[in-house]
């Protein structure tokens, strides 16, 4: 695609001059050129000129004086007088009358003509991109009110009422949502407790959704990853020449958050010190950014979460009473993934949509054998466990579906509960003999499974001919279980993540 040259109007009333320029200046110009202002008027009417060239001394008018209609016609051409005489009157009145851009006198050098043209050329161009951003300037706060708008409504409805958070129809987690929607509306400050991994920010932002505050911020903060004054500085804010560093005056999270939701997580991680700063927070509704001698009144709903017993913390002394009881308002406990393990399937099905988009890799769903295993495992890292597992799973895989065999060694070991053998056997009572046997189906089913039910390869490990393992399997009732077919995830979900 060749490359379109910008137009350039020569002015001259003398012909060798105008041929001249042309000659020069045609590789880097589109060159048109007029003899009379009348002329170069037709010309500017019909074509798109961006820099006009005029000699000053013409007959019937001058430079100047015609570039001075051409500024009230056509004010974006950049306009330039060329001339063989200098007198400062001429200059002045171009400059000011006209908007010249540049004055070039006789003689003039031919690489100096196109570096001045060149440069009006660029400047012509900056001009348009000036108008079109101030154009988009003056439409960005609408557009980027109803973007706001629109996500704000996105997040909304994503949280209403089924609050975000998978789970089967059987869930525990169902009373925990209803107490999610109870309180939601009520501008009390909330504290969820639950180990790590279990949703509590999840919980916090249906909490804030649904309630009044839903158009307003939602600002976290993790308290236990900050050391207190850092902390401080992050949620207060400060004032410049506050400590080494502070070169600008800093508005702090809970400023920001004013007339929305304040989540503080891991909020037993902070010092006693602090606490008492906090406390002043939720007593007084105010704050004092570091370095100043005045405080500013903020209105924020303060929901906190944390994995200790802050119940316990509170005899012990690491943990003020009466921030606690601040803070506790109504309580949350989410609970573990090891108790929820009827929402195993439908929480693996959607994090697995989810991986499947991030990952841009796609699979129909998970074996049986692999969701009981799954449900079998104790999850000590939750949901933020299970998470990563099927990320592995997925990346790993070269079916269809995703086996049990792609499950990490510390979930293929736990005890499917779905295999009624091993689950009488696996109990912590029974004879020396029962616990060995159940210890034994352990291991062909772990073996088994990382072979891919290949019994050859699975006795040539275990060191057992193909009929013993046979015999084996019998007796402890270990067979495969069938892929699941698309679609066919066990449970149902209440809401979708």
């Amino acid at each position: 695609m060749s490359e379109v040259l910008p137009t350039l109007l020569i002015i001259d009333d003398e012909v060798r001059s105008l041929e001249t320029l042309r000659r020069i200046l045609e590789d880097d110009f589109d060159v048109k050129t007029a003899s009379t202002p009348d002329e170069a008027e037709k010309i500017l009417q019909e074509e798109w000129v961006q820099i006009v060239l005029c000699d000053q001394r013409m007959p019937d008018i001058s430079g100047v004086e015609f570039l001075k209609q051409v500024r009230e016609q056509w004010p974006e051409v950049i306009r330039m007088i060329i001339s063989g005489y200098t007198d400062s009157e001429d200059i002045i009145s171009a400059i000011n009358d006209a908007g010249i851009y540049q004055y070039i006198t006789k003689p003039w050098h031919p690489d100096n003509l196109i570096l001045s043209l060149k440069n009006a050329s660029r400047l012509f161009a900056l001009q348009r991109q000036n108008e079109s951003l101030s154009i988009e300037l003056k439409m960005i706060p609408g557009q980027l009110d109803r973007r706001l708008a629109d996500r704000r409504q996105w997040l909304r409805e994503n949280y209403r009422c089924e609050d975000g958070i998978v789970r089967s129809s059987e869930s525990c987690m169902n009373s925990v949502c209803e107490k999610i929607r109870t309180l939601a509306p009520y501008d009390v400050s909330v504290l969820i407790a639950g180990e790590s991994g279990t949703g509590k920010e999840l919980a916090a932002r249906a909490l804030h959704y649904n309630s009044l505050r839903w158009d307003k911020p939602f600002v976290v903060e993790n308290c236990g990853a900050l050391p207190d004054e850092l902390l401080e500085s992050e949620l207060f804010g400060y004032k410049r020449g506050a400590f080494t560093g502070a070169v600008e005056d800093r508005i702090g999270l809970f400023e920001r958050a004013n007339g929305g939701t304040v989540f503080l997580d891991e909020i037993g991680e902070v010092s006693p010190a602090f606490q008492v700063k906090l406390l002043r927070v939720l007593q007084e509704g105010e704050i004092r950014p570091l370095g100043s001698g005045r405080t500013r009144k903020v209105d924020v709903r303060i929901i906190a979460a944390t994995n200790k017993n802050l119940e316990q913390e509170v005899p012990e002394g690491r943990f003020r009473e009466d921030l606690y009881y601040r803070l506790a308002t109504v309580s949350i406990c989410m609970p573990a993934l090891r108790d929820r393990v009827e929402d195993i399937p439908v929480l693996a099905r959607s994090l697995l949509d989810t991986a499947m988009k991030e990952l841009g890799k796609e699979v129909q769903g998970f074996t049986d054998e692999a969701i009981a295993c799954m449900q079998a495992y104790h999850w000590p890292g939750n949901v933020r466990e299970l998470q990563n597992e099927i990320r592995h799973m997925l990346i790993m895989a070269e079916g269809e579906s995703l086996g049990a065999d792609l499950l990490t060694p510390r979930v293929l070991r736990a005890v499917p509960e779905s295999m009624p053998a091993i689950e009488t056997l696996a109990g912590l009572e029974g004879t020396l003999k029962e616990r060995v046997e159940a210890l034994e189906a352990r291991i062909l089913k772990e073996a088994l499974i990382r072979h891919r039910w290949n019994k050859s390869r699975a006795a040539k490990e275990l060191g057992l001919s193909r009929v013993g393992l046979r015999a084996k399997l019998e007796r402890y009732g270990l067979e495969k279980v069938e892929r699941l077919e698309p679609g066919t995830d066990k449970g149902s979900s209440k809401a979708a993540s």
